[in-house]
């Protein structure tokens, strides 16, 4: 029986052309997919784009075109990109797709269903940089910009929240009990440390963007304010 690999490689974001950044990754992907089908293993090697979020939102105002004719634009250059290159991808999921819109609300829907009180509506407030599309501490902001050098700006918003932090316990109790779980093993470590510094529950919506998919917390239809990401 042949043996399964799966590899992926980041979803890259639509805000821009393709770069050299872009065929490095894909490349060294492709390479290693290749490597493990000559040793006769089934391998599904997927790689795709993001498409929503403040970022892509704002280039398309900016260039007086929709999010999805910019997407449309940026995913065909890709497609070019990874056919001169002959890269040998399963798949290429887009974040518009309608699978991928499944997948989320199937997400939430196994969340609500296994935890109930796993998603919250809180408040949220700091210093957010819609280029790395995430907030920063205040240690992390100097002069405007976050420690990528990015510009932020202070936002406060009334998001749906994933409550990370009752995980802390049950996942290092899991590592331990199953130190196997993490790949390569030289980083269980890393992981358990990183873990028992403490989790903080996570934002996942935004109410300040309308390029998203909509948000659904409940196990009804009805669609909530703000987009997933």
């Amino acid at each position: 029986m042949s043996k399964n690999f799966y590899i992926t490689t980041a979803i890259h974001y639509v805000n821009g052309l393709p770069h050299i950044g872009h065929v490095y990754e894909n490349t060294a992907a492709d390479v290693i997919a290749r490597f493990h089908r000559m040793r006769g293993e089934d391998v599904y090697f997927l790689t795709g784009t993001d498409e929503h979020g403040q970022k892509v939102e704002r280039t398309a105002a900016a260039e007086g075109v929709a999010p999805i004719e910019l997407a449309d634009r940026i995913v065909a250059a890709h497609h070019v990109n990874n056919r001169k290159l002959s890269i040998s991808n399963s798949d290429f999921i887009r974040t518009t797709e309608e699978r991928h819109t499944a997948g989320v609300y199937e997400i939430i829907r196994r969340i609500r269903e296994k935890s109930p009180d796993a998603l919250y509506l809180g408040e949220h407030s700091g210093w957010y940089c819609s280029n790395e599309e995430a907030f920063f501490p205040e240690s992390s902001v100097r002069d405007g910009l976050c420690e990528n050098g990015h510009s932020v700006e202070r936002t406060t918003e009334r998001n749906y929240v994933f409550r990370l932090s009752s995980y802390e316990k049950p996942l290092l109790d899991f590592y331990r009990a199953n130190p196997e779980f993490v790949r390569p093993r030289t980083r269980l470590n890393e992981v358990i440390s990183f873990v028992e510094q403490g989790l903080k529950d996570l934002s996942v919506s935004r109410t300040a963007i309308k390029w998203g998919i909509p948000f659904r917390a409940t196990r009804s239809t009805s669609s909530t304010s703000g987009s997933t990401r």
